[in-house]
C-alpha cells in the first residue's frame, strides 16, 4: 500500500526538535559541535559530492561563507544537530575553500541520488530559504523582515509582525474510466513526457473539490469529488507545495483542453500505463519515482496484480 511516509522527499524525516528554535545559546553551541551536520544550498541548489550524494559538512562550514543565513533542521537519530546554510547566489566554488569537493546541482537531479533522510533535509531547507528570499519585507508595513526562530519564522523589525512559512496545497490527480486513465502534457515539457494533471487548491474548497475542478478546467472531464480516492501526499519544494494525490473516477470522457494549461491530453489503457512506467512505451514516458505523479500512476496501473 502506498504511504505518504514512504514518499520521496517525505521519507525518513529527522526529529525537528522545535523546542530548540528559540534557544539561541544552545543553537550557537550546537552548530560548532564536532558532530554537527551542515548542508549547504545556493539559490535552491544543494552542494553535492563528486559521487552525486549530498555533501555533509561539520562546523568548518561556518568558515566557507561567514554570515550566510542559517537554518536549524533538527536532530538525527543519534541526537546530532542538523543545520543548513544558504550561500550567496554569486558564491564561486572554484575560488573557495571547497574547490574540488563537489558542486551545486539542480535539485531535481540531486534529490534522485540522495538517501531518504538527505533528500528530506535538503527539500525542507530549500523550501524555507526560498520563502525567506521572497519575503524580505513585511506584508503589513513594508519594513525589513529578519529571520528568527532558527529560520522557521520571519519578523518585521519595524512593527514586529510575525510571518510564517507558507505551504501551498496542490491537488494532483489521475482521472480514470474503466480500463483507461487520462494523462496530459504542458507545451514546455520534453517531447513524449506526460503526467497527471494538477492544480492549486483555492480558498473555500476542499482538496477533492480542487482536484475535480482542475480536471474540468484543464481537460473538460467531469468528476464527482465525493468519489475521489486519496493516494498519498508529498512535500514538493518548487517552491513550497504539498502535493496531494488522487485517483478520480470520471463521469465523462470527451477531452476539451484548456490550451493555456495543457498542450494535449489523452486516454491510455492500463497496459499502456504499465509500459510508460516501465520505460518500454515506444512514444511516451512519465515522471521519475522522485515525483508523486509516478506513484499515483503506478497505484492505478498495477492495482489488480
Amino acid at each position: 500500500m502506498t504511504n505518504s511516509n514512504d514518499m520521496p522527499l517525505a521519507a525518513k524525516p529527522i526529529n525537528r526538535a522545535a523546542h530548540r528554535r528559540n534557544d539561541e545559546a544552545w543553537l550557537e553551541t550546537a552548530i560548532q559541535q564536532d558532530n554537527a551536520l551542515i548542508l549547504m544550498l545556493r539559490a535552491g541548489e544543494p552542494f553535492v559530492a563528486s559521487d552525486g550524494g549530498l555533501y555533509w559538512f561539520g562546523p568548518e562550514a561556518l568558515r566557507i561563507s561567514p554570515g550566510s543565513p542559517r537554518l536549524f533542521l533538527g536532530e538525527d537519530k543519534s541526537g546530532a544537530p542538523v543545520f543548513a546554510l544558504d550561500l550567496p547566489a554569486k558564491f564561486d566554488v572554484a575560488s573557495s575553500l571547497i574547490a574540488g569537493a563537489g558542486e551545486f546541482l539542480d535539485f531535481r537531479q540531486a534529490s534522485a541520488r540522495m538517501p531518504d533522510m538527505d533528500a528530506n533535509c535538503a527539500s525542507t531547507a530549500r523550501s524555507l530559504f526560498l520563502w525567506h528570499q521572497s519575503h524580505r519585507y513585511c506584508a503589513k508595513c513594508g519594513g525589513q523582515n529578519g529571520i528568527v526562530e532558527a529560520g522557521w519564522k520571519a519578523q518585521c523589525a519595524a512593527c514586529g509582525a510575525e510571518h510564517f512559512p507558507r505551504t501551498d496545497p496542490v491537488a494532483i490527480m489521475l482521472a480514470v474510466r474503466g480500463e483507461r486513465a487520462l494523462i496530459g502534457r504542458q507545451k514546455f515539457w520534453p517531447a513524449g513526457f506526460m503526467s497527471c494533471l494538477a492544480g492549486f487548491c483555492e480558498p473555500g474548497e476542499t482538496i477533492e473539490q480542487a482536484a475535480s475542478r482542475e480536471m474540468m478546467e484543464e481537460a473538460g472531464i467531469q468528476c464527482d469529488p465525493a468519489r475521489a480516492e486519496y493516494v498519498a501526499c508529498q512535500p514538493w519544494p518548487f517552491p513550497s507545495s504539498l502535493m496531494m494525490g488522487f485517483i478520480l473516477p470520471a463521469d465523462s470522457e470527451e477531452i476539451v483542453i484548456d490550451s493555456k494549461e495543457l498542450e494535449s491530453a489523452r486516454w491510455v489503457t492500463r497496459e499502456e500505463m504499465r509500459d510508460i512506467l516501465n520505460g518500454t512505451h515506444g512514444e511516451l514516458f512519465c515522471p521519475p519515482p522522485t515525483a508523486i505523479a509516478h506513484h499515483i500512476m503506478k497505484v492505478w496501473a498495477f492495482r489488480n496484480d
